[in-house]
């Protein structure tokens, strides 16, 4: 299905915001046994799918402390790399539901399945939400040697060099990452200019290459950016949130930018196994949220250019489910794959 500025997917904001629904839980019936209200008995393991220092990463090393000590028991970072994700979400897929390993996923995990459509990709959806850990927007940037100065500016440049047979290069951290189906549904409401995209094997050397100007632009979460703006090195141009950022406070959403249903969220959460039991579920959460008030962690969060998650698991439900679907027609409609 090709996607139209009209579409039911994107006409609603709460399809890209937190938003309550409710939560299939039929599956944990068969697990009762696991239903242990003394859990964690033992270390449990925070499986990364990510290299140490990226956003994910970030997420679950800055909440390990509260976790730990809500529930009193070791908490340990495992990074296991690889497939965008996908070693981890295997990993977790397969565990047994005892609350033993879980993990700290992205929303990436909601565009692979559509991408890597041949390698047996984790549908999300059938892992347990426990609650967000943290968001955000992302923004889109340009190097800060380039002469386009606002949004509109890029939209010129862009269908300029279409008309005259060029593109406009812009990069992300790999096929159907975040970044990458941003940008092509950004493509969508321009109405759809050429544009080439250029993958990296992570967002680091993409950036690196962005800001030397050997990339025109980029999107990419807040926290990442964040530091390059400071430095001088990259100009932001818009944020997809549904709000002004405090960190680039100068910088218009899209919707002040003239884009119609553009919110898009960068979302770190934390999932169980399959069958995870509702008792494991509501512990895990309360400490997740407990451990989301504590000022110390707000303010690496924050200091960060994210925001602090929280919330029900079933607000992660629905925003896995969401961006599931919409990224899904997004992949469809742009033809992008990995196989």
């Amino acid at each position: 299905m090709t996607i139209t500025k009209k579409s039911p997917v994107y006409s609603r904001r709460s399809a890209l915001i937190l938003s309550v629904a409710a939560l299939g839980l039929g599956a944990l019936a068969t697990t009762a046994a696991w239903a242990q209200t003394s859990w964690p008995t033992k270390p449990v393991t925070l499986l990364v799918g990510f290299p140490p220092g990226g956003q994910t990463d970030f997420a679950g090393r800055a909440l390990l402390n509260g976790l730990q000590s809500s529930l009193g028991q070791s908490f340990v970072i495992d990074n296991k790399a690889g497939v965008n994700g996908n070693i981890a979400s295997i990993e977790v897929m397969r565990a047994a539901p005892d609350g033993n390993k879980l993990l700290v996923g992205n929303g990436s995990m909601t565009i692979m399945p559509h991408v890597y459509t041949k390698l047996g990709i984790v549908d999300p959806q059938k892992l347990t939400p426990i609650g967000v850990m943290l968001q955000s927007p992302l923004v889109l940037v340009v190097p800060a040697s380039s002469p386009i100065k606002t949004y509109a500016q890029f939209v010129e440049e862009v269908k300029a060099r279409d008309k005259s047979g060029k593109t406009i290069d812009y990069g992300s951290g790999g096929t159907g990452a975040l970044p990458h189906v941003t940008m092509e549904l950004l493509r969508e409401r321009m109405g759809g200019p050429k544009m080439n995209h250029v993958p990296y094997k992570g967002s680091s050397p993409a950036m690196v290459d962005l800001m030397a100007g050997r990339l025109d632009a980029m999107f990419d979460a807040t926290s990442v950016v964040a530091p390059f703006i400071k430095s001088g090195q990259l100009r932001p141009l818009m944020v997809t949130g549904p709000k002004r950022v405090a960190m680039i406070p100068d910088v218009p959403t899209a919707t002040e930018s003239g884009i119609k249903d553009f919110t898009i969220i960068s979302f770190i959460g934390l999932y169980g196994p399959p069958g995870l039991s509702p008792d494991i579920v509501k512990k895990a959460n309360g400490a997740l949220n407990t451990a989301l008030k504590d000022p110390g962690v707000v303010k690496s969060i924050v200091d960060r250019g994210d925001e602090p998650g929280g919330g029900t698991p079933e607000q992660l439900a629905t925003l896995t489910r969401t961006h599931y679907k919409m990224w899904g027609e997004v992949v469809k409609a742009n033809h992008i794959t990995a196989d």
